[in-house]
């Protein structure tokens, strides 16, 4: 584990990936699955992760036999019905049990470790509940490191229907992160037409 991220600080930190959703645009393919030059997406993500925090998990709702075969433990929605990444971050934050959880999607092959190092180091630092990167036009939210102590609202959140993740962010303390030099990052794949476009690149 890279020590960079928790200088000073004796944090156990996890992640979840997120391959909990439908992929309509991509005909209802598990996208986690989906190969990118030879490579599983979620595997990108895994390759990632898995230097940098203390234990890692799947979110997926289908495909659970597949995604086991990546060596970390699958944990699936408590809720029914596909209900969006914070049901995933609910699921992720209940199995690993950890100080801080990054979540991050499946999709994303160009996930670079400096972003998720930024982001831990900020949430920590700064004491804050969401630490959450801003590519210079907008929030992603979906990759963000969250502090523990947000389950229970996170929880409260869900069971009352809400699955917004903005507005759940503006419940709590928020450091947002200047991730412009990171905007690769956030180059998701959602069409088939993106998948071999994000193959030529990383095949070069």
């Amino acid at each position: 584990m890279n020590s960079l991220m928790v200088e000073n600080s004796d944090a156990k930190i996890g992640a979840v990936i997120l391959a909990g959703g439908l992929a309509r645009r991509m005909g209802g393919v598990d996208k986690g699955l989906v190969e990118v030059a030879g490579k599983p997406m979620v595997k990108y993500a895994l390759d990632i992760l898995t230097p940098l925090v203390h234990s890692v998990v799947i979110n997926a709702n289908r495909s659970i036999e597949e995604y086991q075969q990546f060596g970390v433990p699958v944990v699936s929605d408590t809720l029914t019905g596909h209900q969006g990444p914070l049901a995933g971050l609910s699921a992720g934050i209940n199995a690993l049990q950890c100080d801080y959880v990054v979540m991050c999607p499946c999709d994303s092959p160009f996930l670079q470790s400096e972003l998720i190092q930024a982001l831990i180091k900020g949430c920590i630092d700064n004491d804050t509940d969401i630490a959450v990167p801003h590519d210079g036009d907008r929030l992603q939210p979906v990759f963000c490191v969250v502090q523990r102590r947000v389950e229970v609202s996170l929880n409260t959140f869900l069971d009352a229907g809400e699955r917004k993740i903005d507005r759940w962010f503006s419940d709590h303390t928020l450091y947002t992160l200047d991730a412009k030099a990171y905007s690769q990052s956030f180059r998701n794949i959602n069409t088939e037409e993106e998948r071999l476009s994000a193959e030529s690149v990383v095949s070069t």
